[in-house]
Parts: structure tokens; sequence; C-alpha cells
């Protein structure tokens, strides 16, 4: 039995659709699937319609990653288990989904300045159906008019932190986070703690409360799991892991079930949740 806990859909900044990402997780075999979009719950509800037809074999974590205001530092924390109806958790992420598209339109503003001519309403055609609107979605605007070969192409030059188009988002700090993922009745585990950049803050997030750490991603080579391994035992904490897909060919794992955890991971993470949906 294995599990992969860090899932994103077309509700964020995925390529599959919930329902697409439910058929392959059924067809790699998968136990349990965690959803985890961006600032939304969107891709949960699409499913939440759905759920007595999906196989007994395959359970559903309803999950999200909130991103955390510290510019410097990469800090994303994920929400295991959450309420998703829960009233305090549904208006901030309305908050921030208001946020999302005002810096969106700031973002156009600065590229047009910068001579790349690409519009909001064209921005919001490509994300479709997407609350949760992004960088990405801008990056395939630019791409269509053939100012780039590939999105990757974008961020480089442009969209990525510092680059010249680049805004900053609200965000809720690490404790806020923290206190909203358990508010929610859900456990809250700092994603890929390797890519934070510097383990102080991570021993701080620890501080703060934090429940969980996703000690097994991709971009974490041998030694940053065995060190995330020890400090997760050290502090008695959860230990997860997930693939953090996103259906992008070029990006590894551009399938579901190339890169699991045991299953046994997501057992111990429900039994430190407070609000079981599914």
């Amino acid at each position: 039995m294995t599990a992969d806990l860090h899932v994103h859909t077309t509700a964020s900044d995925g390529r599959l659709s919930p329902a697409s990402i439910i058929d392959q997780a059924i067809q790699a075999k998968l136990s349990y699937i965690a959803i985890t979009d961006h600032d939304t719950v969107d891709g949960l509800l699409q499913l939440s319609t759905v759920q007595q037809s999906l196989p007994a074999s395959l359970f559903v974590i309803p999950g999200i990653e909130l991103s955390t205001d510290l510019p410097e530092n990469e800090v994303h924390i994920l929400g295991y288990y959450i309420d998703i109806f829960n009233v305090e958790l549904c208006h901030q992420l309305d908050l921030l989904i208001v946020h999302r598209h005002e810096r969106a339109k700031q973002m156009i503003i600065k590229l047009n300045q910068l001579g790349y001519s690409i519009t909001y309403l064209r921005v919001l055609e490509l994300a479709g159906q997407v609350t949760s609107i992004g960088r990405p979605h801008i990056a395939k605007a630019l791409v269509e008019k053939a100012y780039f070969p590939t999105i990757a192409d974008v961020f480089t030059t442009l969209l990525d932190k510092n680059g010249p188009a680049y805004v900053p988002h609200y965000k809720l700090t690490p404790k806020q986070v923290i206190e909203l993922i358990k508010i929610a009745g859900g456990v809250p585990v700092l994603a890929h703690p390797g890519l934070v950049g510097n383990d102080n803050i991570v021993l701080d997030i620890i501080d703060s409360g934090i429940l969980g750490l996703e000690v097994y991603h991709p971009k974490h080579d041998e030694g940053q799991v065995e060190k995330y391994l020890n400090i997760a035992n050290k502090y008695k904490l959860a230990i997860t892991g997930g693939s953090d897909f996103h259906a992008i060919p070029a990006r590894f794992p551009h399938q579901l079930g190339i890169f699991t955890i045991p299953a046994n991971l997501a057992c111990q993470l429900q039994k430190l949740s407070k609000h079981k949906i599914y």
C-alpha cells in the first residue's frame, strides 16, 4: 500500500483535473492521495459530489498548500484532513483569491511596461475555471504569444522572485497558517523543508506549532531526507511525503505512482486530525 500526499490539480497550477488525478491514482494503485492545491479547496469541492463512486481501495485526503509571508525564503505549509467548509478557512481563502487576482493585474502591468503585450482578460481565459490564479497562467499567455518557448523560460527571465515582473502576493505568517489549519481541524505540515534554504527557519516553524515535516520530496537528496527524518523524530513530528505532482511533462514525476511513500504514514496523519471529511 502506497500514498502520495502532495498533488496539485487544475484548481490551482496543476495540468490535470481532479477527476483525472483520481483516474491516475487508481491506475497507479495508490491507497491514499492528498489533493493539496495552492490557496484553494475548489478541486476537493469538485470531488465532493462523486465521493460515493470512488473505489474503496482509494482514500482521498482533503488538503491544501498555503504560502507564508517570509519573502526571502520559500516557506509553504500543507494542511491535511481539513474541513473544507470551515468558515474561517473559507474566509481567508476568499481573501487570498482576491489578492491573487490583484497581483496578476499588477504583474501584467509590469510586463506591458517591459514590452510584453498580454492582457488580464486573456490570462483569465487561459486559466479557465481556476480561482487560484497565479504566475503559471501569466506565463502561459506569454508562451502563447511566442515571447518564450516554455513556461520555465518565462519564470527564469521575468517571474521568478526578484524578476523584473515579479510581484509578491498577500500571505499569512507561518504561525497564522498553522493556527488556521488547526482551526479547520487539520494537521499542519511544513512542505519541502529542504527548499526553505535555512534550517533555523525550519526550527522556528517547529516552535510555532507545526505537527509534521514533508521529509520525502522529489527535490530532497538522500542527505536531506536523513536530516529531516532525524529532526522529525527528535521533535516527535509526523513524517510525510509526496510527489508535488503538477502533471508537467518536463518535471519529475511526470505521472502519479512514480514517487510514493508507505501508506502507514498517511494513517499516522489521520490520528492527529480533528476533522475527518472522507
